[in-house]
């Protein structure tokens, strides 16, 4: 039995570094960068609007659109599951590995995967239904399904993401956060599972509304409450703030030389590390955040779209350099030390009590994460088996946050990290052949727009001044 459990961990050790593997990367970020041509850089001529109707305007003119929840709360629901250990854990293993340049390539990522979640969200909205509970469903699984008329590739689609929503999006959040707790505070492990199974039941057994609201309050506070302790550091070392960007930039495009506990790095380990994990954190053509857009109040696919595209500027542009600016500053990204204890050490060494910013911010974002990601999976499990498995569903998720606080998830990890990976692959393959798709509705929205203004102008040209 042994033999074929450590068989089976190999072969999915195998399919995870092809999930994970420079030809998805290139795939990932290629992806990005034709819708980036295909769009004409839309993510940069649009994102002061973007942010705008995203943390300002929050929802549209007269009367709502279809959908659940708002264009605020649907964001916040994305980067709850979005914004979580990758951005604490992960920007350190990249600086870790590939030295302060793999920040340059993370950005890089980031800014054409803008495109790629833009352009999810049009065709999640655009292929959404309403099930018979009257709730919104969409997501790749629906718009390969009804896009291109390939079910076979949506279910696929859904089964992957079903599988990685138990594993990235429960068990491993929850264990991270009893590890947090015990290290830290010296709590139980089976002390924090029940109090996760509690909250997470608390909120997901009412429902995407009862999530949404839930993270409209939570993600800003716990993403202000983490930044606010880095942009405490960057203030303090501003003086050195120059200098660290110099090191980026020279380190994006030139070997990292060793110093301390690290072992020097190539420009390719730079970028390996910087695109792979800004992929992972801000899970831009992976398919995971069209679902929560899917279920936003919007008159037009294109306004949910500019909202949407606004998570990966937060996720990789702001909280992830936040994260590396601290590191670099500090002086500990070279220590040899990595991951989320790297995070901490530098915190610490920045600001007293630094570490406790690190655990709480990591206890938040993990669990922010599992609240997300039981949406994505509840649509998931939806696609395959209909809207009575979503309360069953509901309630076994829940349980299996307290088997992730106590187990031990070696497996799990590999698994969910490879189905997570893999998601991509249907994904993808849905937005290359829907291009086009997304192409016209943006220019009809825009034309319609500048149409409009066009008519409000003539109408206040019309009027006679007294």
């Amino acid at each position: 039995m042994e033999g074929y459990l450590r068989s089976f961990e190999a072969m999915v050790a195998k399919v995870g570094a092809f999930a994970w593997g420079p030809p998805m990367l290139i795939l990932l970020v290629g992806t990005g960068l034709w819708l980036t041509f295909a769009l004409r850089g839309l993510q940069f001529r649009k994102l002061w609007h973007s942010l705008y109707l995203a943390l300002v305007k929050r929802t549209e003119e007269g009367e709502m659109g279809d959908g659940d929840i708002s264009h605020f709360q649907a964001l916040m629901t994305a980067l709850s599951a979005t914004v979580g250990t990758g951005n604490i854990a992960g920007v350190a293993t990249a600086i870790a590995a590939g030295g302060p340049g793999a920040l340059f390539w993370m950005w890089i990522t980031g800014l054409v995967g803008m495109a790629t979640k833009y352009s999810e969200a049009v065709l999640a909205v655009k292929y959404r239904v309403v099930d018979k509970a009257g709730h919104m469903s969409g997501g790749p699984m629906y718009y390969i399904s009804r896009g291109l008329g390939w079910k076979w590739l949506g279910m696929l689609f859904a089964v992957f993401a079903s599988v990685a929503a138990f594993g990235i999006g429960n068990m491993v959040q929850s264990n991270s956060v009893a590890d947090a707790m015990k290290a830290t505070f010296n709590v139980p492990f089976w002390v924090t599972g029940v109090t996760l199974m509690i909250l997470t039941a608390l909120v997901i057994l009412g429902g995407i509304r009862n999530i949404g609201r839930v993270t409209g309050i939570l993600v800003p506070i716990m993403i202000i409450f983490y930044m606010g302790g880095a942009l405490l550091i960057i203030i303090l070392k501003i003086q050195a703030v120059p200098a660290a960007f110099m090191l980026i930039f020279e380190n994006a495009f030139t070997p990292t030389a060793a110093s301390g506990g690290f072992l020097g790095a190539g420009v390719m380990m730079a970028i390996r590390m910087g695109v792979s994990r800004g992929v992972f954190s801000n899970e831009s053509g992976l398919g995971s955040a069209p679902i929560a857009a899917a279920a936003a109040q919007t008159k037009h696919p294109v306004t949910q779209a500019l909202v949407s595209m606004t998570q990966t500027f937060i996720d990789t542009l702001v909280v992830c350099t936040m994260t590396a600016l601290v590191l670099i500053l500090t002086g500990v990204w070279n220590s040899g030390k990595t991951g989320a204890e790297l995070t901490t050490i530098g915190f610490d060494a920045g600001i007293p009590g630094g570490a406790y910013i690190v655990t709480i911010g990591l206890v938040l974002f993990a669990y922010s994460t599992i609240l997300g990601w039981s949406y994505y999976g509840e649509k998931s499990i939806e696609y395959l088996f209909g809207e009575k498995s979503i309360m069953p569903y509901r309630l076994v998720f829940v349980l299996f946050v307290g088997v992730g606080a106590i187990a031990k998830l070696n497996l799990v990890w590999s698994l969910s990290d490879t189905f997570n990976g893999l998601m991509a692959i249907p994904n993808l393959i849905g937005l290359l052949f829907l291009t086009n798709v997304v192409v016209r509705e943006t220019r009809e929205y825009f034309a319609a727009e500048k149409a409009d203004l066009q008519k409000k102008t003539d109408a206040k040209k019309a009027v006679p001044s007294s």
